[in-house]
């Protein structure tokens, strides 16, 4: 054993990375498995004590540079190559969507070790949906890590000369951790910033700074030959090893997403602090020496590499054949393992102990930055190429499959589309310089959700080609007139809708167009998961539902009467098909099998008929109400047979499982034309 090693580290290693390994592989099985990175945390704030005190080259500047040289060949060669080969991997198999939207910027803030800061950002949850499509997520962790290891040498190089300088460093250690921890506990009492609190390193750095104080207070306290053992010191260690085991294995079971890192990292912080500390001297006992067991030392000896890559190819997994059978598990996890172990063998272990460490400090240094920089310009490159590169039919074919304005140019060269964006985030879409003329004063007004932004395309059309000015204003989730019980309980939204209302009492005028497109039949599958077709059925009986509806019948007519006896023309859309599958998941050899479309992607005519029956209903009447009003039905258009499919002769007509695509805009510009006008004559 090479001196300062202690290979029941490498055994808590272990049960750090297969308990994470474990929790994302199925939650179930190690409900609190996801602590098992406050285990890295404690154990590397420790181990990089310990390696720098027993160092004689961390002394001074040059030692800061030591230290950073050491840190770039630990971390930043498998870091590298496991996140290109992600991008790539992402490429080829991974299309555009709100599930992966994010994971991009994710991975190349990931080079430099910001990625933390990139998802507390964007507000996904280290448990949302977005995050476990996202194939960079875990690099939070790395992030969190390497921004300690910035400010481990300011603090600790005042430790470096004496027995007064390690009590200023400890005491700066003691203060930083200690804010650390109130930052934590504050947020977590402050309700609504968990995932600021997940991710931060100033909510983190009380658990890495947990670590390194434990090492210098041992260190300080180390017992010569002739100190005598205290009374009852063969029972402490016992109980303390007895008392952290149970911690540790409460906190990886009982741990809760929400309450992360405070008060659920206690428990895994406080056994991996007090095994340790009973381990540090002698690993002596069934604890030491099953944690030093040949098993637990290879796996903690791959640890490294075990966590940067299962995360990606779990993530690929999902993507593709999926992994929730027992089958795709197993295959997961060993290719979990052959790429973590060629990492560990061709990648870390030469750049560590082979010749190539012997360079200098500061060129490995510089090294890794360039590294950084490097990673990142050609990973931006990989995902700006990915259509020549993917395997996917839709990001090979994004005008098909994404209602994008490019489109429109290149169908009307000859004329200009402007889209401006306006205060509030309303998008505007109006004809420029055209042979034509530009726009004939003629105003839509659309007022949405994501299903009112997923009609981009056909408006665009409808500016370039008609020269009507059409302003979208669309909010993700907030649908006017929501017929659903969830949309009802939004507060947020039902003010938002008050507000728009408001709005458009000030801009429109007699003759104008208001549009009411949105998602008002329940959902039979999501992006990332399916949903009960009893429950969706069940959810739109009842005479609970139908009072609701009737509230909103009434809200609607008393806000939209003002407008249409202004003559306002008000258009409300009738629901559109919802499929069983999202076709976007289930569209290429490589994912059709994914459990996410193993109902296929058609329904019945008639059981879509029955699912939207109510809301038709309800719209119906508000339509009646309102003089001038009517209903525009895109239904026959995109379902005109016994059965609703996915596509019209191998195109695309919706992108998930109910928001349109390219494609299915230009099949319903003619009827949505034709509507207009017929209103307008």
């Amino acid at each position: 054993m090479r001196e300062g090693y202690y290979p029941h580290i490498d055994g808590m290693r272990a049960i750090a990375v297969l308990a994470v390994m474990a929790y994302h592989l199925r939650p179930a099985w190690l409900p609190g498995g996801f602590t098992g990175v406050d285990v890295f945390f404690v154990l590397s704030g420790f181990v990089v004590s310990a390696s720098v005190a027993r160092s004689p080259d961390f002394k001074g500047p040059r030692g800061a540079l030591w230290f950073y040289a050491r840190r770039a060949r630990r971390i930043l060669p498998a870091l590298f190559v496991c996140l290109l080969a992600t991008a790539v991997a992402s490429a080829l198999f991974i299309p555009e969507s709100w599930l992966s939207e994010t994971s991009g910027k994710t991975g190349r803030m990931a080079f430099l070790g910001l990625s933390n800061w990139v998802l507390a950002g964007t507000g996904n949850s280290y448990f949302s949906p977005r995050s476990e499509f996202n194939p960079y997520t875990h690099t939070w962790s790395l992030g969190v890590e390497e921004q300690f290891y910035l400010l481990f040498p300011l603090l600790f190089l005042a430790g470096s000369r004496g027995r007064k300088g390690r009590g200023l460093s400890l005491l700066l250690f003691a203060l930083a951790t200690v804010a650390s921890l109130a930052h934590a506990v504050f947020l977590a009492h402050q309700g609504g910033h968990e995932t600021e609190a997940f991710y931060r390193t100033t909510t983190r750095f009380w658990q890495l700074g947990a670590g390194v104080l434990l090492f210098q207070v041992l260190h300080m306290r180390a017992p010569t030959a002739a100190a005598a053992p205290r009374p009852g010191a063969r029972y402490l260690r016992p109980l303390l090893l007895l008392a952290s085991l149970l911690a540790l294995g409460y906190g990886l079971w009982a741990a809760r997403p929400g309450h992360s890192p405070w008060g659920a990292g206690v428990w895994p912080v406080a056994g991996t602090l007090g095994l340790l500390a009973a381990l540090h001297r002698s690993a002596r006992g069934w604890v030491g020496a099953s944690l030093s067991s040949v098993p637990m030392v290879a796996i903690g000896r791959m640890s490294y590499s075990l966590y940067l890559w299962h995360w990606p190819v779990f993530v690929l997994f999902r993507w593709t054949l999926g992994l929730d059978s027992a089958g795709t598990g197993a295959a997961a996890v060993l290719c979990t393992v052959l790429l973590s172990w060629l990492s560990w063998r061709w990648v870390e272990q030469p750049l560590r102990f082979g010749a190539c460490w012997r360079a200098r400090d500061a060129r490995w240094v510089a090294c890794g930055l360039a590294i950084m920089l490097l990673g990142m310009g050609v990973q931006k490159q990989v995902s700006k190429n990915s259509r020549h590169l993917s395997l996917s039919v839709v990001t090979r074919h994004p005008l098909d499959w994404y209602p994008y304005a490019e489109g429109v140019a290149k169908a009307h060269p000859e004329c200009r589309l402007v889209v401006s964006r306006l205060p509030g985030g309303v998008q505007q879409f109006e004809r420029g310089a055209c042979p034509s003329g530009t726009g004939g004063g003629r105003r839509l007004f659309v007022v949405g959700d994501s299903h009112a932004l997923a009609y981009a395309e056909m408006f665009g059309r409808l500016a370039l080609q008609d020269g009507v000015q059409v302003r979208l204003d669309g909010r993700g989730g907030c649908t006017p007139i929501g017929l659903q019980a969830w949309q009802l309980a939004d507060r947020d939204c039902t003010a938002h809708v008050r507000a728009l209302f408001k709005e458009l009492g000030r801009h429109v005028r007699p003759g104008d167009t208001v549009f009411l497109p949105g998602l008002r039949v329940p959902r039979l599958v999501e992006q990332y998961r399916q949903f009960d077709p009893a429950e969706v059925r069940a959810a739109q009986q009842g005479a609970v539902a139908q009072a609701r509806r009737g509230k909103v019948v009434a809200g609607a007519i008393a806000y939209l009467r003002p407008l249409a006896r202004r003559g306002v023309h008000i258009v409300l859309e009738a629901p559109k098909p919802v499929l069983p599958a999202p076709p976007f998941r289930c569209s290429d050899v490589f994912n059709r099998g994914n459990p996410i479309c193993s109902r296929g992607m058609t329904l019945p005519r008639a059981e879509m008929d029955a699912l939207r029956e109510p809301a038709l209903s309800a719209l119906q009447e508000i339509a009646a109400a309102l003089p001038g009003a009517s209903l525009w039905d895109p239904l026959p258009v995109l379902c005109p047979g016994s059965t609703c499919l996915p596509d019209d002769d191998g195109k695309p007509l919706y992108f998930d499982g109910d928001h349109l695509s390219g494609y299915g805009n230009r099949v319903l510009l003619p009827s949505f034309r034709d509507h207009l006008m017929a209103r307008e004559e």
